[in-house]
């Protein structure tokens, strides 16, 4: 999503001319029409006219797990980033851009194929369950007990599976922003930003954790029995 006009032509060409179908959208009312019909990917600029990128990128986590890419290109850019990433956003590219390196980056979520990689690694089992919680790779969703189910988004998911996959054992940044499917330039706080949001959806106390603990100097230790039904 992009208000200037010839920006939308340019990269809506370049698309085109490399085997995509994108669609654009200009404003808030065009951006929930679009995100009806199931987009794979969305690229947002958080620096639009009468709208504002982030609360539209608030609009399309509470709608939808769609992976987003955040553009951005003004003072405000490391604040923006920051804040987009801990809204949900999956990527970001910094303003200016060259249309191939946007091309890369979609085409890089695009061969995730929305879990694609998980689902191999799940070997037909869709479910897990860690201390109290329940996670359902499916849906991308955790639960506890009879509670309603908590959407995670993707970062948060990737997160999450990196944990189950070793549990009890001391995990750095480094291994962390991997498993997350962050892009390499994303600096390593970006990781933190991340641990912050699945706290609060995981721990009764997010201040006091005890399912993802930090060890300072090394990482992160996810401290739960995990079973897989």
């Amino acid at each position: 999503m992009d208000d200037d006009r010839a920006m939308q032509s340019m990269l809506r060409e370049y698309f085109s001319n490399n085997g995509l179908k994108p669609s654009v959208a200009a404003n808030r009312a065009e951006m929930a029409e679009k995100l009806r019909a199931e987009p794979h990917v969305i690229i947002l600029d958080l620096q639009l006219g009468e709208d504002d990128g982030l609360d539209l990128l608030r609009m399309i986590r509470a709608q939808s797990d769609v992976p987003v890419i955040i553009t951005t290109g003004h003072r405000r850019e490391e604040i923006d980033r920051i804040v987009g990433l801990e809204l949900g956003a999956d990527d970001y590219v910094n303003k200016p851009f060259s249309p191939r390196e946007l091309l890369a980056r979609v085409r890089a979520i695009l061969r995730r194929g929305g879990g694609a990689v998980d689902l191999k690694r799940m070997r037909g089992r869709n479910r897990v369950r860690f201390g109290a919680w329940e996670l359902d790779r499916n849906a991308h969703t955790i639960r506890r007990g009879e509670e309603e189910p908590i959407l995670l988004t993707k970062g948060e998911y990737g997160l999450l599976q990196a944990f189950l996959d070793a549990p009890n054992r001391p995990l750095s940044r480094e291994h962390l922003l991997r498993a997350t499917r962050i892009h390499d330039d994303v600096f390593d706080r970006s990781i933190d930003v991340q641990i912050l949001r699945l706290r609060r959806k995981l721990e009764t106390d997010p201040t006091e954790p005890r399912l993802i603990e930090t060890m300072r100097g090394v990482g992160y230790v996810f401290k739960a029995v995990v079973e897989t039904p």
